[in-house]
């Protein structure tokens, strides 16, 4: 293919985006009053400072920061031979925003001068999880995304707890949070115009390396190549572009996916090509978007941070790039370290825990005075208030980890949860859309939406993995994009700003607060009937697991069998996240700890982590309402922090 697909679609863009921009200049001012260089805002009208230190520095911050991030996403996709690599993929701009956020709320002096080194050190520690789970299969492309997904998660939940802990500065934490290109002056487009030329010449250093790389590792070693070395520098530039980025204007979400991949598209197919026209693609992303975004707020009357939509392309770009992941051998075992193989009455430990925490939670209360067991009195009072939440808390609790472990023994990936396939990015979504439709919405009308967003997301990924017959471990990545287009949307949502932010943001952490007695009924029921009916389908995960050829030579029904558990794991999420959020990480955790128990056969194997989720759900309920009396913490933060340290220790583990 020759290069004029790529110069038509770069002009057909360019002129685009330029026609926006002339079309929000002549918004604030006309032409002939435009002001010229240089520009001294003493000699200016508003209208015309407005103009000099906002819209024409915003059009630069643009043009840059995009070109960071197709450069970033292009080093790394190169570096890990991954089609799918970004830094939003990899976690690392959550880690960037989580240490921005750690810096203002706690240490916000430490922000003055050195902004962009708190970020570059959040980058950084978020990818060098992310590399360290990767290392041991050999930087496998659904593991490295996966794993990205998960520490994305971790940081994302303990942002939003802190967020809401210090609500004066909700509203400009969310902005920020959503990609912000707002700007007052040229000091972040001066500053961004040197790190990315600094990133494009040590990009020219690292070319001819790079493309030894590409040999494989045998190969580069043969011709004298240090591969840590090189990887370092090379992850070492990716990361600090994409930190320097978040520091400026927040996160902006998947230019360092699209940006690459267009290049890949339009013909271009020379590494040391990808790696100059993606900067050059992503500029014009990033400043057409914000072209949009400008366009949007000047027809009607709200707002949206850039980033939030340039994350609208993430989802679908997934999913077009998912047929071009080469296949991997993918572990399917069960591992070598688990303990002998208990029955199920091995589990009356558990049971008497489950019965302490109970005990716990409904009779015993913290006080001025400190601890104290509930007298008959208090305890009639308080009881219609605390056992519908522990009741919910423990039932989304087992049907999470139910779900958990249903995934990971259908595709055999020990990383597979809940959150994964993207049930609980749309019940968030649906629950924000009701909030955002009906401004006094009931809990009729809450469910509803977050039950309708569950059925879309989950009937969107079974439509799509069908269709393309994939193979299990891409349905997660289907998961994957279609959550980070839900959350997309979401961050576009609470960006609006107004006191819906709160609720959506206190329910996406997780709360059993909002449990009635009906609700938690409700919910307790359909935990033993979905629990029931994964039971009945313990003959297909054990047979599933062996691959395709021997499930079709037993005669099981392969697609409808796929399609069967994943439904039940499906609405198993969307149950649990109704009523409580979309709690992190109980899914993955405790089917691991099930495992390691010694309960290996399906039967066994989905029984337990049943109950050990609920077990884990009610000690993390019985935290969130009595750590910090008389303020209640998110369920999200609790089961955040046990799973980021577990995921963390699971995952360093030889398998």
């Amino acid at each position: 293919m020759t290069a004029r697909p790529l110069q038509l679609f770069c002009g057909l863009l360019f002129v685009l985006a330029c026609g926006l921009s002339l079309h929000a200049g002549l918004q604030r001012l006309p032409f002939s009053a435009w002001p010229g260089l240089p520009f001294d805002a003493a000699k200016l009208s508003m209208d015309q400072v407005i103009f000099a230190f906002s819209l024409m520095p915003r059009a630069a911050v643009a043009i840059l920061a995009g070109a960071m991030l197709g450069l970033s996403g292009a080093l790394l996709q190169q570096l890990l031979r991954n089609p799918i690599a970004d830094p939003s993929t990899l976690g690392i701009s959550a880690g960037a925003q989580l240490a921005i956020v750690i810096a203002t709320l706690f240490f916000p002096s430490v922000l003055d001068g050195n902004r962009a080194l708190v970020a570059l050190t959040g980058a950084a520690a978020a990818a060098a999880i992310v590399f360290l789970l990767g290392w041991r299969r050999s930087f496998e492309p659904v593991t490295m995304v996966v794993s990205g997904l998960l520490v994305g998660i971790t940081a994302a939940s303990v942002s939003a707890a802190l967020t809401l802990a210090q609500g004066e500065y909700l509203m400009s934490l969310v902005v920020w949070n959503g990609g912000s290109l707002s700007q007052q002056d040229w000091s972040n487009a001066f500053s961004l115009a040197f790190q990315l030329l600094a990133g494009l010449a040590l990009t020219g250093l690292l070319i001819r390396p790079l493309t030894v790389l590409g040999l494989g590792d045998a190969g580069a070693r043969s011709l004298g190549i240090s591969l840590f070395s090189i990887r370092l520098a090379v992850a070492a530039v990716a990361v600090a572009l994409a930190a320097f980025v978040a520091a400026a204007v927040g996160l902006v979400s998947f230019i360092g996916l699209a940006a690459p991949a267009l290049t890949r598209a339009l013909g271009v197919r020379r590494s040391s090509a990808v790696l100059m026209v993606s900067p050059l693609l992503g500029g014009l992303l990033l400043w057409f978007c914000d072209g949009l975004v400008q366009l949007l707020a000047s027809t009607t009357a709200e707002v949206f941070p850039t980033g939030a939509v340039t994350a609208l392309i993430g989802g679908p770009l997934l999913l077009w790039l998912l047929p071009k992941i080469r296949p991997t051998d993918v572990h399917r075992g069960e591992g070598g370290d688990v303990a002998a193989r208990r029955r199920l009455a091995a589990l009356l430990p558990v049971l008497v825990i489950m019965a302490v925490l109970i005990f716990a939670a409904l009779a015993i209360g913290k006080g001025p005075d400190g601890w104290t067991v509930l007298g008959a009195g208090d305890l009639q009072s308080l009881l219609p208030f605390r056992w519908p939440r522990l009741v919910a808390a423990m039932a989304a609790g087992g049907l999470l980890a139910m779900a958990g472990a249903l995934l990971q023994r259908l595709t055999g990936n020990p990383m597979a949860s809940p959150e994964v396939i993207g049930v609980s990015g749309g019940a968030g979504l649906g629950f924000a859309a009701a909030i955002t439709i009906f401004p006094a919405a009931g809990l009729f009308e809450l469910f509803a939406g977050a039950g309708i967003g569950s059925a879309a997301v989950m009937t969107l990924v079974l439509f799509f993995a069908v269709r393309r017959y994939l193979a299990p471990e891409k349905i997660l990545l289907v998961g994957i994009a279609v959550s980070s287009l839900c959350s997309a949307v979401l961050s576009a949502l609470l960006a609006i700003g107004d006191q819906r932010a709160w609720q959506i943001l206190a329910w996406l952490s997780g709360s059993g607060s909002t449990a009635t007695p009906a609700s938690a009924i409700f919910l307790a029921v359909l935990s033993v009937v979905l629990l029931s009916g994964a039971l009945s389908v313990t003959r297909w995960l054990t047979i599933l697991p062996l691959g395709r050829d021997v499930p079709l030579s037993l005669g099981l029904p392969l697609s409808l069998a796929r399609i069967a558990v994943i439904a039940v794991a499906g609405i198993a999420t969307g149950a649990a996240s109704l009523l409580v959020g979309p709690l992190s990480f109980v899914g993955l955790m405790a089917p691991h700890i099930a495992l390691r128990a010694g309960f290996t056969t399906p039967r066994d194997h989905l029984f337990a982590s049943f109950l050990f989720g609920a077990v884990l759900m009610a000690l993390s309920d019985l935290g969130a309402r009595t750590v910090t009396f008389p303020y209640e913490l998110p369920l999200g933060l609790f089961a955040a922090l046990a799973g980021a340290p577990y995921l963390i220790w699971l995952s360093g583990r030889r398998q």
